[in-house]
């Protein structure tokens, strides 16, 4: 179905007819990061499957003031006519966090002609959250958050959507999803995670409570949390009967997570796409170079850490070499580094694969997740194994458990590096 533009729109659109008509029914979707949804990463992600990206969080508090043209151009800069334009960046959905609907307001007016949807984050567990109140410190302030959805309800030119996090009861959760439908949001992401479950204590997403929040509700629901392989998307789309997936970690680690395996794939047990990193460090790279919108250095080396990171434990001084890097000429410093790691790792793959053997021979099994461990020269997801039975003892227990590979997965761990922190919303 063909995606219509902002211009092209007769009137506001809502529930499944935006999401049909203006999003084109999108499944596979990219979360909002902060410092990691940029533009760049947008366009890799969609030339991998993303069928709607969000941009990272921005603060309306900070966007709002007519004087604070820097935080404009650096949070989502449409003056190089890339960000959010029709041919580079669409479908495309802004998210703010924020606790004063005249500022989220005067925010959302700045960008509605550059996007397709406003999102309100309602999920930021972090403590720059709880001190900012903003994220998931306003669930108990329902009337406010009522006010700032139907704030951009009744006077956006598009649609607003709400992305929140599960309260521990059933029924609170669908209460509150019910309560953010009737302010006004179009589409509503759930995030099957307490307030409480971020770094170390992130544990697994109960999709049991997405599940009774999309039975409750008559608009779209998309289901977070817990999409490490491709064929997670499939099984959390029935499992939950949502209608659409987010990945947020994920596809950071493997941007081509929402691909199926191509016909010459050497596996037989993996059902989705694990190209080469160093080629899609290579790609991105190449995006982040062809742009007129400037991209912060701090996420490419972000991304660049994150989608090599099966090998950068290994060719340390590749690691080392990467977090030196400074100046003015640091693209091309990370292009070096990404060629000098394609180098040696169709070296290792070569070797390893002499003889005919299968990517499957060489994939292991991590013992306390029980997650699979591809050969290091391919993309995949990570988590950091437990320290400790004690500590897996204390995750949430799977919702699902389908498999035993589910559940071991409640015993997941959090992120590898602050910024991680937040790329879970």
């Amino acid at each position: 179905m063909a995606v219509q533009t902002t211009s092209d729109r007769p009137r506001k659109l809502a529930g499944y007819d935006f999401y049909h008509q203006i999003l084109g029914s999108p499944k596979l979707i990219v979360a909002p990061m902060v410092d990691q949804s940029e533009l760049a990463w947008r366009i890799l992600s969609r030339r991998y499957g993303a069928q709607l990206c969000y941009t990272p969080m921005i603060n309306a508090k900070m966007f709002s003031p007519p004087s604070a043209h820097a935080y404009r151009a650096q949070a989502f800069n449409t003056s190089c006519l890339e960000e959010g334009s029709n041919t580079h960046d669409r479908p495309l959905i802004v998210q703010f966090c924020a606790n004063n609907p005249s500022q989220l307001l005067t925010s959302a007016l700045a960008v509605q002609d550059h996007c397709d949807a406003v999102d309100i984050n309602l999920g930021c567990p972090q403590d720059i959250a709880r001190k900012g109140h903003y994220g998931s410190f306003l669930m108990d302030e329902w009337e406010l958050i009522h006010d700032l959805i139907n704030t951009l309800h009744e006077n956006l030119s598009v649609p607003v959507t709400a992305k929140f996090r599960i309260f521990p009861s059933v029924e609170k959760t669908v209460a509150y999803a019910k309560m953010l439908e009737s302010a006004g949001a179009q589409i509503l992401t759930c995030h099957g995670r307490l307030r409480t479950q971020r770094g170390q204590n992130t544990g697994l997403a109960d999709w049991a409570h997405i599940k009774a929040v999309k039975e409750a509700v008559q608009v779209p629901v998309f289901a977070n949390g817990n999409i490490l392989f491709h064929e997670d998307v499939a099984k959390c789309l029935k499992e939950t009967g949502v209608d659409g997936v987010m990945s947020a970690e994920g596809q950071l680690y493997n941007p081509a997570l929402f691909v199926p395996a191509s016909s010459g794939n050497l596996s037989s047990t993996l059902t989705g796409a694990h190209p080469p990193h160093a080629d899609l460090a290579l790609e991105y790279l190449a995006i982040v170079k062809a742009l007129k919108t400037p991209t912060s250095t701090s996420a490419v080396k972000g991304h660049l850490f994150k989608i090599m990171h099966p090998a950068l434990s290994r060719e340390t001084d590749l690691r080392e070499r990467l977090g030196r890097i400074r100046g003015s000429n640091v693209i091309e410093e990370y292009i070096e580094v990404a060629k000098k790691m394609k180098e040696r790792m169709e070296r290792d793959a070569a070797e390893v694969m002499k003889g005919g053997r299968k990517i499957d021979d060489l994939i292991t099994i991590e013992p306390t997740t029980g997650l699979r461990v591809l050969p290091h020269w391919l993309s995949q997801p990570y988590f950091r194994p437990l320290k400790s039975p004690t500590e897996a003892s204390k995750r949430p227990s799977s919702p699902i458990p389908t498999s035993h590979e589910d559940v071991k997965r409640a015993r997941l761990s959090g992120q590898s590096a602050v910024r991680d922190m937040y790329i879970s919303l």
